[in-house]
């Protein structure tokens, strides 16, 4: 089902996980376990995400694949950054044939691992760019990326939601909205949007806290601010205690969400950086809050 669809259909807020396609034959082993784990939580659809400049093509296809063929609906990301008008078309058509209604359409990043990578020639500058090309061609159901604290490359937050406001006109339907741990920025950015007349759907990123270093990496790489209360509360349990760790995650997260729902949100997208545990855990403690059916 296409998730616009979805939205009209029921009142109730949806549940979506993020996976990643696995690199080595020994992650592909343990993604299966996770995937059976995140698919028993039925969640309403499920993203899978596609590597900078296309690096993971084939696998993002792949997974896309045994998950609709579990039965799941798939949100497919896309990013265009680096490929050409044919490269566009042949993966969108590979999405559509095997039954993929939903597009995440991003620009992505410039391959960080691969020094000689070189763009084509006509490549797509810009995720409002890559929306318009497939509105003009496609039936997906296309959404687009926010970015509640300012994207790293804008010059400030209300340009940056002009570009969003662009990436909606040429036919984004929603929003998924990168993480962030203070829900006040995530209630902003909304405000903003409905300000500036984005009346799309908009999806809270959440995301858990697997370590420290892992917590620290991810925001430096997108932007996210860490509150000095989330810092104090992590330097206050046992060190080296990674058990210890989680759980605080599993907790904040869970905190997250509740407020998030409660606030009316269309529905909660959980990044798990393919790992079941917090999920499944944020999940169960939603649904005894009577927040999820």
């Amino acid at each position: 089902m296409r998730m616009c669809d979805r939205w009209r259909a029921s009142g109730r807020p949806t549940i979506s996980l993020e996976v990643f396609p696995a690199r080595t034959p020994q992650a592909a082993s343990k993604l299966d376990e996770t995937l059976d784990a995140l698919v028993s939580l039925n969640p309403d659809f499920m993203s899978v995400t596609f590597g900078a400049g296309g690096s993971t093509r084939k696998g993002s296809l792949e997974l896309a694949t045994k998950l609709k063929d579990r039965g799941v609906e798939v949100l497919a990301y896309f990013a265009c950054y680096g490929l050409g008008p044919d490269d566009l078309r042949s993966v969108l058509d590979d999405y559509r044939s095997v039954g993929v209604e939903n597009v995440l359409a991003v620009r992505g990043d410039i391959p960080r691992d691969e020094p000689d990578f070189h763009p084509h020639a006509q490549s797509l500058a810009h995720a409002s760019d890559l929306i318009a090309f497939i509105q003009s061609r496609y039936d997906f159901c296309i959404g687009a990326a926010g970015y509640p604290e300012g994207h790293k490359e804008a010059i400030s937050k209300d340009k940056d939601i002009e570009y969003l406001k662009l990436k909606v006109d040429n036919g984004a339907r929603f929003v998924i909205a990168n993480y962030c741990y203070d829900n006040r920025h995530f209630f902003a950015f909304r405000e903003r949007c409905r300000a500036a007349g984005i009346d799309a759907a908009i999806l809270p990123g959440i995301m858990p806290i697997f370590s420290v270093k892992m917590m620290e990496t991810l925001a430096g790489l997108c932007g996210a601010t860490i509150p000095q209360e989330i810092r104090d509360g992590l330097a206050s349990l046992p060190e080296g205690d990674k058990d210890a760790v989680v759980r605080f995650g599993i907790e904040l997260a869970r905190k997250q969400c509740a407020e998030l729902l409660r606030s009316g949100v269309p529905g909660i997208h959980i990044y798990t950086m393919d790992r079941a545990a917090s999920a499944v855990a944020i999940l169960k403690g939603l649904r005894e809050e009577g927040l999820l059916d």
